[in-house]
This record gives C-alpha cells, sequence and structure tokens, in this order.
C-alpha cells in the first residue's frame, strides 16, 4: 500500500484538503525508512532524501544529470530536433516520485511514453546533433561564472548543496515518469507545458525551505521563481556547481539547458497569443472589459473602448439575448476593422451559479436630483438630456444625471439656448427645464437642459416651451424603465429565501415572521443546507447564518451589511460555503449558449467548474460541434476549483484548444475566505506560470474609478500586481472609457516615464 502526503499548495489554505495531490512512495513501506518523511508537515525532508539517493543510487550522488532535456522541442515555426544526452543511471520502478491521485485516490504507475511524434530519446553521448552551430547558446554566462575563482569559504557547503539539488532533480525526472501515461494523453501542443507542470507539483512537494535559503544566499538560484521552467533550471544549478567544485560539464550539455529555457519560455508566450492574440506597440498585457445592453445603445461606446487600449471584449451569457449579443459582436467587429486595432471576444457562460431571483419591478419614475450642499441649498442645477424616441443615449462626452426621451420630433427641433419647458411631476409640483444646450448627431438632435428643484417624471409627462406669450408644440415624455427594486437589509434582520416558481406547492415555513423575502430557482439550495452554516449575498456584501430550512424556504438571520445597511436587488450571488451543494457543470442554457459562442466569439468563459468531470464534459461538447479553434477560458470561482487546478489543467491539454484561467475573485473570496484569497491566488500565477496557461485577473479592478471617477490607491496596487498577468478584466460601468485609458497608462506609458524621470545617483569623490 502507498503512503501518500499532503500537497504544500494546499496546506498552505487548505490544512483539511489533501485528496487530491499526494507524494506516493512506489513499492511496499520497507522500501523507505521511517525517517524520510517528516511527520510534523508532511512533505519529504530533502536531508533524508539525499542520503537516500546517494546510498541507493551508487557511492555518490554524482548520477548523470539527466537534463531528460526530455523538454527540447523546436520553437514553433522551427524544424524539431531530437538531441541525445547520456545517461548513467536510469530511473526504476523502485523511484520516489509525485503523482496526481486518479478516481480511486490511488498512484498512476507509467513508463516512458511512446517515443512517436513526440517521441523523447535518452541521447548518446557522442550525438553529433550536439555539435550543431545553429544552436542557440546563451549558457555564456554560467560559464564564464564557473571560471572564476571564488573566494575561500565560499564554496564550503558546495558539495552539500549539489547533493540535495541532485535529489530534487531525481525526484523531479521521477514524477514525470510516474505520470507518464497521463502525460501521453495531452495533446502535443501542450506536452512540454504539461511536464513542466508535474515537475512543479513535485517540487512543492518538497520540504526545501533550508535549501531555498541556502542557494539564494550564495546567489545561485531562486526556487520560488523556477516555475515557468523547473529542470532546466535545476539543470543549470547543477551545471553551477559542479563547475564550481571543479567537474566541468561540457559546454554542450549547458547548450542544451539553454535551449529548454528558451523553448519554455517560448511556449509561454506562443500560448497566451494563441488564446489572447498579439498586443501591438510595447504592450504586455491585455485589457478586457465586459459590456452589456449598453454598448448596443450608444454608437460610440465600443469604438471609444478600442480607442483607449481594449483588446478583448467581454460578454457575460447570464444577461442579455442572442439578438443583444449579436448586435455587440456586429459593433466591434465593425469598430476593429475601422480602427485597425484587433480585438477579440470572450463570452462567459452562466454556469450553475445560485442567484437571487427576479423582485418585483419597481414604478416607472425617474427622479431628478440637483447638487446639494450640508445646508440644503443646490450648489449645481441636474443636467437632464431630451432626445427623440430612439436616438439613443447622449454623447460619451456629455454628463447626465437623466435622460428623457420626447415623442415629437418637431418639438426638439424647436428648442433653443435658452428656453424654458414647464411640467408637472407626479406630485403635482410646478417644475421647469431651462435649455442649456442644443446638439446635432449623426442619431438626430438633442439637448441638454437644467433642472434647480428635485423632480419625479413619469411616462406621459407634458412639456411645453411659452416663449413671448407664444405657446409651442407639446412634447410627450415616453419610455421612462421601470425602477429596480431592491430590499435594504440590516443585522439582526431576517430574511426568507423562497422557491422560485413552485412556492404556491408548498406551506410557508414560517408565515408569521415579520421578513424581507426573495427567491431563488435552484431547488439543490433547499435540499443541501443545514441551519448554522453561513451564506452570503452579494459577492459577500451581506453575511448571515441559516435558522432553519424546509422544502420550500430558508430562513436567515442577517450577521454583517454596510454601516447603513445594505441593498440586495434581482439576480445577485449567493454563496453558502460550507454546505455541500451538488451542482451541475452546465445546465441546458448553456448548452444552448454553446452554439452561439462557437459561431461568433473567439473564447468560451466556463462558469463555476468543479472538477475533471466538467471539463470532460466541456472537451466532449467542443467535440461534438468540431470547435477545436475555439479558446477555453477556466473560470476559478469555488474551493473545488482552485484544489483541482492542475487535474482540471491537464485535462483540458487534451484537447488543442487554446487554454487559459481567469481568476474570479469576488466569489473566490467568499468561497475560501478573504484572509486566504491573497496567498489563493498566488497559487494559482504559480501553477498557470507552470502550466504555461495565461491568466486573467478580474473582479473589481479599478472598481472605484469605474463607478465614480476616481482610484483608490489599494486599485493602483491591485493593478500593479496585475501586471504579472496576461490580462487583466474591467467590469462595465459609467466612467469604463476612463478607467481603460487609466488603465492602459499604468500598463504601457507610465513604467517608461517613471525610467526617464529616475536619475543615477552620481557620487562624487570630495565632500560638499
Amino acid at each position: 500500500m502507498a503512503t501518500c502526503t499532503k500537497s504544500p499548495f494546499l496546506t498552505t489554505a487548505y490544512p483539511n484538503q489533501h485528496k487530491k495531490f499526494s507524494l506516493i512512495f512506489s513499492g511496499a513501506t520497507s522500501f523507505l525508512p521511517p525517517h524520510l518523511c517528516d511527520s510534523g508537515n508532511n512533505k519529504v525532508t530533502l536531508d533524508a532524501l539525499s542520503a537516500w539517493v546517494a546510498t541507493n543510487q551508487g557511492t555518490s550522488p554524482s548520477y548523470a544529470i539527466q537534463s531528460a532535456d526530455l523538454l527540447i522541442y523546436a520553437s514553433p515555426g522551427r524544424r524539431r530536433k531530437t538531441i541525445h544526452l547520456s545517461c548513467r543511471r536510469h530511473l526504476t520502478s523502485r523511484t520516489i516520485a509525485f503523482s496526481l491521485a486518479n478516481e480511486n485516490n490511488e498512484g498512476e504507475r507509467g513508463s516512458s511514453y511512446a517515443c512517436e511524434d513526440n517521441q523523447v530519446l535518452i541521447p548518446s553521448e557522442n550525438d553529433e546533433s550536439n555539435k550543431n552551430p545553429n544552436m542557440e547558446s546563451g549558457a555564456s554566462v554560467l560559464h564564464a561564472e564557473a571560471a572564476l575563482s571564488p573566494p575561500a569559504g565560499y564554496w564550503g557547503n558546495c558539495e552539500t548543496l549539489l547533493d540535495k539539488l541532485k535529489a530534487v532533480h531525481l525526484h523531479v525526472l521521477a514524477s514525470e515518469q510516474w505520470n507518464a501515461s497521463r502525460l501521453k494523453l495531452c495533446h502535443r501542443n501542450y506536452l512540454v507545458s504539461a511536464t513542466n507542470l508535474i515537475h512543479h507539483l513535485a517540487l512543492k512537494c518538497l520540504d526545501v525551505e533550508q535549501l531555498r535559503e541556502d542557494l539564494s544566499s550564495n546567489g545561485l538560484l531562486n526556487l520560488e521563481a523556477i516555475n515557468s521552467c523547473v529542470l532546466p533550471r535545476l539543470t543549470a544549478a547543477i551545471l553551477l556547481l559542479e563547475s564550481a567544485a571543479g567537474n566541468r560539464k561540457r559546454l554542450e550539455q549547458q547548450k542544451s539547458t539553454n535551449i529548454t529555457m528558451h523553448t519554455m519560455r517560448n511556449k509561454s508566450i506562443s500560448n497566451k497569443d494563441l488564446l489572447l492574440g498579439q498586443l501591438q506597440d510595447d504592450r504586455n498585457t491585455h485589457i478586457m472589459v465586459t459590456v452589456g445592453q449598453e454598448a448596443t445603445e450608444s454608437e460610440t461606446l465600443i469604438t471609444d473602448l478600442l480607442k483607449a487600449g481594449t483588446s478583448i471584449i467581454r460578454i457575460n451569457c447570464s444577461h442579455g439575448d442572442p439578438c443583444v449579443w449579436s448586435e455587440i459582436i456586429r459593433r466591434v467587429k465593425h469598430s476593429s476593422q475601422m480602427l485597425e486595432k484587433p480585438c477579440r471576444i470572450l463570452m462567459d457562460l452562466a454556469g450553475p451559479k445560485l442567484r437571487t431571483g427576479k423582485l418585483m419591478p419597481g414604478p416607472c419614475v425617474i427622479k431628478i436630483s440637483p447638487k446639494k450642499n450640508a445646508t440644503g441649498n443646490v450648489i449645481s442645477p441636474a443636467q437632464v438630456w431630451l432626445s427623440y424616441k430612439g436616438a439613443g443615449p447622449p454623447p460619451t462626452h456629455l454628463s447626465s444625471d437623466a435622460v428623457l426621451f420626447l415623442d415629437d420630433k418637431e418639438f426638439l427641433s424647436e428648442l433653443d439656448i435658452g428656453d424654458t419647458l414647464r411640467f408637472c411631476d407626479t406630485r403635482g409640483k410646478n417644475r421647469t427645464l431651462k435649455v442649456s444646450r442644443k446638439i446635432h448627431f449623426f442619431a438626430g438632435t438633442g439637448c441638454m437642459a437644467e433642472c434647480n428643484k428635485t423632480a419625479y417624471v413619469d411616462s406621459g409627462t407634458e412639456l411645453d416651451n411659452k416663449r413671448k406669450k407664444c405657446k409651442f408644440p407639446i412634447g410627450r415624455v415616453v419610455d421612462i424603465p421601470a425602477s429596480e427594486q431592491s430590499i435594504r437589509l440590516k443585522v439582526g434582520d431576517l430574511l426568507v429565501i423562497s422557491r422560485d416558481c413552485s412556492s404556491e406547492q408548498y406551506e410557508p415555513y414560517c408565515t408569521t415572521i415579520d421578513a424581507h423575502k426573495v427567491t431563488c430557482s435552484s431547488g439543490l439550495v433547499f435540499d443541501s443546507v443545514k441551519p448554522g452554516e453561513t451564506i452570503a449575498f452579494d459577492d459577500g456584501k451581506i453575511w448571515g447564518v441559516i435558522q432553519g430550512n424546509s422544502i420550500s424556504e430558508i430562513i436567515v438571520s442577517i450577521t454583517h451589511t454596510g454601516p447603513k445597511g445594505s441593498k440586495l436587488g434581482s439576480h445577485k450571488s449567493i454563496n453558502i460555503p460550507e454546505s455541500n451543494i451538488h451542482v451541475q457543470g452546465f445546465t441546458s442554457k448553456d448548452y444552448m449558449d454553446l452554439e452561439f459562442v462557437g459561431a461568433h466569439a473567439d473564447m468560451v468563459g466556463v462558469s463555476f467548474v468543479q472538477d475533471v468531470h466538467d471539463i470532460v464534459v466541456l472537451r466532449q461538447e467542443l467535440e461534438k460541434r468540431n470547435l477545436s479553434n475555439l479558446g477555453i477560458v477556466l473560470k476559478i470561482e469555488t474551493k473545488n476549483a482552485f484544489e483541482n487546478l492542475p487535474l482540471m489543467l491537464l485535462e483540458a491539454m487534451k484537447s488543442p484548444n487554446p487554454l487559459g484561467v481567469m481568476i474570479a475573485r469576488g466569489d473566490l473570496a467568499v468561497e475560501c475566505g478573504w484572509e486566504r484569497l491573497a496567498s489563493i491566488q498566488e497559487e494559482i500565477l504559480s501553477i498557470c506560470g507552470a502550466a504555461h496557461v495565461p491568466v486573467i485577473w478580474a473582479t473589481q479592478v479599478l472598481e472605484s474609478l469605474v463607478r465614480s471617477g476616481v482610484p483608490t490607491r489599494a486599485e493602483i496596487t491591485d493593478v500593479a500586481r496585475g501586471k504579472r498577468t496576461s490580462c487583466i478584466m474591467l467590469n462595465k460601468g459609467k466612467n469604463i472609457v476612463e478607467a481603460v485609458s487609466f488603465l492602459d497608462t499604468i500598463l504601457v506609458k507610465s513604467s517608461k516615464e517613471m525610467k526617464a524621470k529616475l536619475k543615477p545617483l552620481l557620487l562624487s569623490g570630495h565632500m560638499i
């Protein structure tokens, strides 16, 4: 029976969750001595491992650096060359290895994958291909460093470090052999990346903290920064140490190591470009913007976004319909072609997300409010945009507090600057609008008017223009939308969640309590929750505890809101982190939407993936529709998705589709805990970096700037951290164009300007 230990990247955030990843000791339990595994942290102790390697692999651990350079492939566009290196020690079945557990939670054994189209050979020493002058050599720095004579005592622990590094090297190589059958299933485009991911996970299972400090203090290697090319960097460090110890290696081996690093860097870049597209100018990070119905109501919004720096448009299939989506995509393609700025389209499937139901719509009334100071005096009048029905919203360069559509074009065309429009609001109050600007644009004519007093306007309100005792035609207000309803919750309030469509079939659980009520269409919630479990609404803005439940209702006691309470509206998220709710990865709506996405979009965002089964279903659906070129973006939003991320990546790599990951930090923080979000997102970045998978940084990026026009300092820092990813996503809002322009400045222009402004410090030889 194999002995298993926890994966450290899981124990970081979830000490009790270690089912999916295990460090497996092959063979009987007597194969390894008990002291090899530290029972304190469930990691393999490196001292014990290196000593065991020295004992079991010969008189000294100087077995060949099998730089299984097993990862040497030609970069895209070049002819592939197989490079042969000799191997003095071959891996056997009695080798310590990292394994990904299968469904039965057992280690997967396997031999080297077959040498077919992606053959991996263990080369010979005399192979002439190593002497190919066309090979790139960037190892001259290593060679030069090895030739230097270090100061006395600097390499005092050189042999110890070398032994430990070689033990790590063997362990990483063994992990590849142990998972050979899994790697064999990967598509050839992802074989290099999948192999490096296995190497990275193997390294994470070792207790290398002391080794990391020793290597870093000697300026040799930073083990925390080698995730993108694990094996080549380990090999390079071993070569350097052996050269320093007097056991110099051939330059050809250093060349092959450098080629592997170069290949992996190219693989990471090519995976990013395949999914997100190539960037223009000096940009390294894409900007993605979520748009919805508002993009169809403005003739300039999409164009302005592309001009500001947007390179990807995101459409959420949870909102709108195919008619709206088609119009958005048409405008994106038209603007992209006219501006000669490439722009790709990502469409997110709604997924099985739990949400509040639709509340009853409010009255069709719009409130016009001038800005007032603390004493109630008007500081500035409200700006009201007047336009003909169907003309769309005001131009983007205008800032309006309210929009009124009128039914008469002639009435609008006759208005002049200075005219006063009189009307009676819904309360019977006499109010006026004074025309301050008249603007002609391609959709018609519009006017900006000022209102100095608060007014409530509904459809049918009549506006009349009196000029020098001459009464002009009357204009009527039309199409005032229903106001969005919400309930305001405070700490201590009770909230009842009832079934959306079937509540009439059940007797209410509580009919006498004075409580707010919302609905939820998912019956899984009512069947799975238990009293005492916490529940969150609207991405964690509101928290509560479940007091009781039945087959038709859930009673929640509110425990956390804003200082003055928080509003809860329609279609807001519901998260129950402690409950074991088994939701299906795809809904019937997702299957229908996938047909549209495959025909019109460049990428599909898969919401609320949980485990490998969801990826298997996705691959099957894409194969049915022959969508091998459609990009896949896995949205990591739950604890299960985080725990299963490596397995899901390896499963997705079985298809040729471009692959990426979105860190959906809103739901992820609620599901996993706010205090763990920082470490979790770092682990996701590390895993995806090892797999050469591009990452999208999402949720509440520059949210204050988008909504109010002023960013917070924390948001600027958040963007700076997001620069490490391949793409940063902004959500829609009033100031979205300005936010995109601001973000583009941070990503591109500001760094150059800062370098230009930072002057070198000149030290004078004389005291001043």
